[in-house]
């Protein structure tokens, strides 16, 4: 399957943002679980949020808890990443990945648990 990240781009602390995941090719979308991950310069890309193929079960890094809000659009193949009140700390690369295993489970919080990745998305908070 082939992930393509949007959404990315330049705002202020405090503002809000949605990245969108769209998934082309492969299986079904709904077999797949999804997950986002991000990577700041100089450091090692952490877990952000996760989702099983349902939608019911979301999982997410203490960092964001309450602040994002993972979804899915099976219809539309699509994942999104609602991020609110946003911080200078969330500035990073941001990446879309996609495990065959659908189901869920806080496995999806590592990153070696996904079978595809997507390019990634540029989020940039400001003062």
């Amino acid at each position: 399957v082939q992930l393509q990240a949007s959404g990315g781009g330049l705002v202020q602390a405090g503002d809000s943002l949605r990245l969108s995941c769209r998934a082309s090719g492969g299986r079904t979308f709904n077999n797949y679980a999804m997950g986002w991950f991000r990577q700041a310069p100089g450091k090692e890309r952490e877990f952000v949020a996760a989702i099983n193929w349902s939608g019911s079960s979301t999982y997410y890094a203490d960092s964001v808890k309450g602040r994002f809000t993972i979804s899915r659009d099976n219809a539309k193949n699509t994942v999104y990443l609602q991020m609110n009140s946003l911080k200078l700390e969330d500035t990073a690369v941001y990446y879309c990945a996609a495990d065959n295993y659908g189901v869920g489970s806080k496995a999806l919080a590592y990153a070696e648990e996904y079978d595809f990745w997507g390019q990634g998305t540029q989020v940039t908070v400001s003062s």
